[in-house]
């Protein structure tokens, strides 16, 4: 456990320019704890931090617990262990939606998809399945049929081993809710890293779902993403990093880890008109609700 797996991609959030890779500083702390609900501690970004020191940081700053996810099966492997290992820790295990057809073209996405369930019996921290789901935006229609039958698989066993299902939703709103009105949604499920407007809250959230909202509801062209935020029930509304993916304002394209939580809730909480201590003692007890109890 005490080197990452994984590189950030190059491709994520580049502009022309070198990005900056120096960690932000720490935020003040928040006024009440809450859990960053999808965070990915294996993936190095710049001076990555070790499990135990992301692990402290996000702690000193009133982030006590994190829900770690691995998309494929590496991944997947190290959240079980570092889950059963850490106090702070709870997992997600699952494939991509890209990481899909790329198994399905190798003829091994079956074996993948036995190994994954496994997994998700393989300890009582392993909370959800996910991420899976769909993503448009990176796989073309070649792949598409694989990414669904993935996506498929993945909802019946959230369901079966009654686990939270964690969904990828990337340009695909319809056709992740025709899949999810097909296979009957499970009594837990959280929309990762919210991506619609608020008419796309309203259908998700009329299924149960709750809404994480991640450092890109503090962006200057998500206004449609904030609108969400503004119908969602403060009662279904969780928060995300997404690490080391998506950095909160002002530290956008710099490394992202579970102690910046603070800015993102911030943020929430004014654009609700909400108070910050009231959001975050609902975010960390729709946390607990959201991935069947408290850890």
């Amino acid at each position: 456990m005490s080197e990452p797996i994984r590189t950030r991609a190059a491709t994520e959030e580049r502009s022309g320019a070198a990005r900056d890779r120096a960690r932000p500083p720490a935020p003040e702390p928040l006024p009440h704890p809450v859990v960053d609900n999808h965070c990915h501690l294996d993936i190095a970004d710049g001076d990555w931090l070790a499990t135990a020191d992301a692990v402290a940081a996000a702690a000193a700053v009133g982030v006590p617990r994190i829900v770690q996810i691995g998309c494929d099966l590496p991944g997947a492997r190290w959240a079980v262990e570092a889950a059963a290992e850490h106090d702070a820790l709870v997992a997600g295990v699952a494939l991509h939606p890209n990481e899909a057809p790329r198994l399905a073209a190798e003829g091994r996405l079956e074996e993948a998809l036995a190994e994954i369930e496994a997994l998700a019996q393989a300890h009582d921290k392993v909370r959800a399945v996910g991420e899976t789901g769909l993503d448009h935006f990176r796989t073309g229609e070649e792949g598409r049929a694989a990414q669904e039958e993935s996506f498929r698989r993945h909802v019946d066993l959230a369901k079966r081993l009654g686990r939270t299902l964690v969904i990828h939703d990337r340009d695909a709103h319809d056709d992740v809710l025709r899949v999810l009105d097909s296979e009957g949604v499970p009594d837990r499920w959280v929309m990762h890293c919210f991506s619609g407007d608020a008419a796309f809250a309203r259908v998700c959230l009329d299924r149960g779902a709750h809404l994480s909202f991640a450092g890109t509801v503090t962006f200057k062209n998500a206004g449609p993403l904030r609108e969400a935020l503004t119908v969602a029930p403060r009662d279904r509304v969780l928060v995300e990093t997404d690490a080391p993916y998506l950095t909160p304002m002002p530290y956008r394209g710099r490394p992202n880890a579970s102690y910046l939580v603070p800015h993102t809730v911030r943020a929430m909480a004014e654009v609700r008109g909400d108070d910050l201590g009231e959001l975050c003692a609902a975010i960390d007890a729709n946390t607990e609700v959201a991935f069947g109890g408290a850890w």
